[in-house]
């Protein structure tokens, strides 16, 4: 389950350089509840090997929500952060951001991962990155061009978060390497979906997480639902 914090009472976050696109927004139990039914029809269409990724700025609980998807519909699960090499977490660590040079190998090396675990016979792969930058999200993209199924699909589940809801959860951890400096870096070069990924593309689900854990769960159940029930997946407890 996700953990929940009180936030701090500082200004709140201005993303840089992004639109604003639809998201999926906390609402009371009650009303998600009945949208997340557990009879989800399975609707027509191609069953595609499907990669979802995960995506948001440090604190904003990827892994969490990453495990609860991979649960729910029986796929595999890669934690992004251990696929980075020795010398970017060291860098992490010592308060360094990554530059787009960092990135590169890890990016390839997450999409290799993930196709790996479909060849494998894994109906689905869900993985953790924080895939900040539109360039990023686009390297893990290609991965529908090197599956061995045609089918095979990548879905982006942005993870919306203010920066105080961030530092405090960030804050909360016990003996992880990501800092608060790591946070406002991340932030920085935080470039959210646009227009055209959202309208053009159709990959990416955004998801509201400052609401309480139950009110995140329902909202990731909701939009991912949505998006696989389209391409004939059910819940594995469904299967």
């Amino acid at each position: 389950m996700l953990q929940s914090f009180e936030p701090s009472h500082t200004s709140p976050l201005h993303y840089v350089g992004a639109p604003t696109p639809p998201i999926s927004t906390p609402v009371s139990p009650s009303k998600a509840a009945s949208s997340t039914s557990t009879n989800t029809p399975n609707m027509s269409g191609p069953k595609n090997h499907n990669i979802l990724i995960v995506t948001g700025p440090a604190g904003c609980g990827k892994s969490t929500v990453a495990q609860f998807l991979a649960t729910r519909y029986g796929f595999a699960y890669l934690e992004g952060d251990d696929f980075h090499p020795k010398a970017n977490i060291a860098k992490m660590a010592n308060n360094i951001p990554l530059e787009d040079a960092d990135r590169w190998d890890w990016l390839n090396i997450l999409r290799d991962e993930a196709l790996k675990e479909l060849d494998k016979g894994a109906k689905g792969v869900v993985v953790t990155c924080s895939a900040l930058k539109k360039k990023y999200r686009d390297v893990i993209r290609t991965a529908q061009l090197y599956a061995n199924d045609p089918n095979s699909a990548v879905q982006f589940v942005y993870l919306r978060a203010n920066q105080e809801t961030l530092l405090a959860r960030v804050g909360a951890r016990q003996g992880h390497y990501m800092k608060d400096a790591m946070v406002i870096s991340q932030l920085a070069a935080l470039e959210e979906p646009d227009e055209r990924e959202i309208g053009k593309l159709r990959d990416v689900e955004i998801i509201d997480v400052s609401g309480s854990p139950e009110e995140v769960e329902k909202l990731a159940t909701v939009a991912v639902d949505r998006v696989l029930c389209f391409k004939g997946v059910k819940p594995a407890n469904q299967v």
